[in-house]
């Protein structure tokens, strides 16, 4: 491990996606300190103002204002708290349900693998957006709500791909080893199984993020995401639509947002991919 985070470290692609991760966390960790205005606070005498530079503009709202007057700059802000909140919750609890499951279903084999592939092949048969869509008119809007309807929509990705890796996994001498050892079945997972599953852990996890962003945004573009007070960058695009020709920096700007995000976490897994997995960073080599 030690020697793969060195390689992490050394890898541009890395540190380029950790770059814009910190950078996005960061202005969601202190959103409240650097956002110039309340992300709800409006202001009906400066409606759709252009940026700061532009003609028109007011230094007081750096990136304009939106159709109610609400500072763009403190929204976008906002919303990156919203994205980050899901991103690293939504994937944290789809990983942990599909590892868990995975490792269960790779290591056991029989009938424990059949039950669990055929419930992940009947849950992966429905359209994700669509079943998070039927999902969130059940739950209703809110950002917890966000979060479980992608909890329950993706733990079947790390299930699938985990389980394939603890097949692998399984049949090296080295577990065959421990059982000889006397090693109890959980014990076997948790000490040799496990940490050779985690590099591709990791990159899933990486992968998920951009995915609960996008996720995130188009439930909230369609209304059925976080409530109406709360700034995301789906709602921000949907607010914006009536009003692309007389203000299009409202709609491109959330939208250069979600891409620089997905962007990011997908920069980060597949740099993670390149330096923790020592099959592919030998072939790289």
């Amino acid at each position: 491990m030690p020697d793969a985070v060195h390689r992490s470290l050394r890898s541009p692609r890395v540190l380029v996606a950790l770059g814009l991760v910190l950078f996005i966390g960061g202005c969601a960790l202190f959103a409240p300190l650097i956002a110039p205005h309340d992300p709800a606070e409006q202001d009906l005498l400066s409606i759709l103002l252009p940026p700061a530079w532009a003609s028109g503009g007011d230094p007081a709202f750096p990136l304009g204002t939106d159709s109610l007057g609400r500072c763009i700059l403190s929204r976008l802000i906002f919303g990156a708290r919203t994205a980050m909140t899901v991103a690293i919750v939504a994937s944290f609890g789809a990983m942990v349900i599909g590892a868990v499951l995975a490792h269960i279903s790779g290591y056991f084999g029989g009938l424990v693998d059949w039950i669990i592939g055929r419930a992940v092949d009947v849950w992966m048969s429905f359209p994700p957006v669509i079943l998070s869509l039927v999902l969130m008119v059940g739950l209703g809007t809110g950002l917890d709500k966000v979060i479980l309807a992608i909890v329950l929509v993706d733990w079947t990705r790390f299930c699938r791909v985990l389980r394939s890796e603890v097949l692998i996994v399984t049949r090296r001498d080295y577990v065959a080893a421990a059982r000889l050892l006397g090693f109890t079945h959980w014990q076997t997972v948790i000490r040799e199984v496990f940490p050779a599953t985690l590099p591709l852990l990791i990159t899933l996890m990486s992968l998920e993020m951009a995915i609960a962003v996008v996720v995130e945004a188009i439930l909230s573009f369609v209304g059925l995401g976080v409530k109406p007070d709360q700034a995301a960058w789906g709602q921000m695009i949907a607010d914006a639509r009536q009003y692309l020709y007389q203000s299009p920096w409202n709609l491109l700007l959330p939208m250069l947002a979600i891409f620089i995000s997905v962007v990011a976490f997908n920069l980060l897994g597949d740099g993670l991919r390149r330096t923790l997995d020592v099959r592919v960073a030998q072939v790289a080599r």
